[in-house]
């Protein structure tokens, strides 16, 4: 599988940058996160599922920023195999990779699967950064790079359904949603156990209640959704703060595999912060990725 960037000069015409690769951006969060990387002079690979808002998204930015070091790919993560050739894909065009932001995300209101049988949810917010980092790796161990993932304060009320990664048994959006936010900070902790030595940070953040288009998938919950953020929601820009911070600062940050809201660290949700939880979801991830047929190069633990 391959997935395009759009037209330009291929080859590694932006090798002395540094580049960064968000997901989701083709609005919210993501879309604010890549406005002061450019305006910082960083190459911006800007990806969603969207390809017409997505192009849209990078045109406008480069309006507004008058950089030309914005770029657009569109991907599906909620499939693995797509994740695997963003990260490719990227990688082969531009020869590098300094900082990768695991920012699409989803709620859904209905059950709904993917063509490899993954509760949708589950497969954008959790398996999709999970092989998009999984093939990102080597560039960014050569760049001693950062790895971001958007979590979110959901995880506190999340049952661990390592036995159900997939809502079979008993589904509501919400539940599902919480289930995987705590795998993104359980991911983000063996992530960076797994990297330890190797200069490549690990971080998990929360972006706070942004005012998005995120959850306006349609009924009574979407209407009260948007109410909630026209009160009482964050902009984008704010949200986004602590992603950029923390793909971007020089000095140190703290311990790889911490957990951040509004550039503080934080402690994980309590489930999240079991090592053998950990242990577990990263074999189970492993396992259903390679079920969809998927290779992934294994991340060792460090000695």
């Amino acid at each position: 599988m391959r997935v395009p960037l759009e037209p330009g000069t291929p080859g590694n015409e932006h090798a002395s940058e540094r580049v960064a690769l968000i997901t989701g951006a083709s609005s919210g969060i993501g879309l604010a996160a890549a406005r002061p990387l450019l305006e910082d002079g960083w190459t911006v690979v800007c990806s969603s599922r969207q390809s017409g808002a997505g192009s849209e998204a990078v045109e406008q930015l480069q309006r507004h920023t008058g950089s030309g070091r914005a770029h657009f790919v569109a991907a599906d993560l909620s499939r693995p195999g797509e994740a695997v050739a963003l990260a490719e894909a990227v990688i082969s065009r531009f020869g590098r990779l300094d900082a990768l932001a695991n920012n699409a995300g989803a709620f859904v209101h209905r059950r709904t699967t993917t063509p490899e049988g993954f509760e949708y949810s589950f497969a954008l917010n959790h398996l999709g950064p999970f092989a998009l980092t999984h093939a990102a790796l080597p560039a960014l161990r050569e760049a001693r790079g950062r790895i971001v993932t958007v979590s979110s304060n959901a995880a506190l009320a999340a049952r661990l359904q390592l036995d159900d990664p997939n809502s079979e048994q008993r589904f509501s959006g919400w539940r599902a949603y919480a289930w995987t936010k705590l795998c993104n900070q359980l991911f983000t902790a063996e992530l960076a156990r797994r990297l330890a030595g190797t200069g490549v940070r690990a971080y998990a953040v929360h972006p706070g209640f942004v005012a998005t288009s995120f959850g306006h998938a349609g009924g009574w919950s979407s209407t009260l959704t948007r109410l909630a953020q026209r009160l009482f929601g964050r902009t984008p820009e704010r949200g986004a703060d602590g992603l950029v911070w923390l793909m971007t600062e020089a000095s140190e940050i703290g311990a790889s595999g911490g957990y951040y809201v509004d550039r503080r660290e934080r402690p994980m949700a309590p489930r999240a912060r079991d090592p053998v939880s950990q242990r577990r979801l990263w074999t189970l991830s492993e396992e259903l990725v390679g079920e969809a047929g998927v290779d992934l190069r294994p991340i060792r633990t460090a000695a």
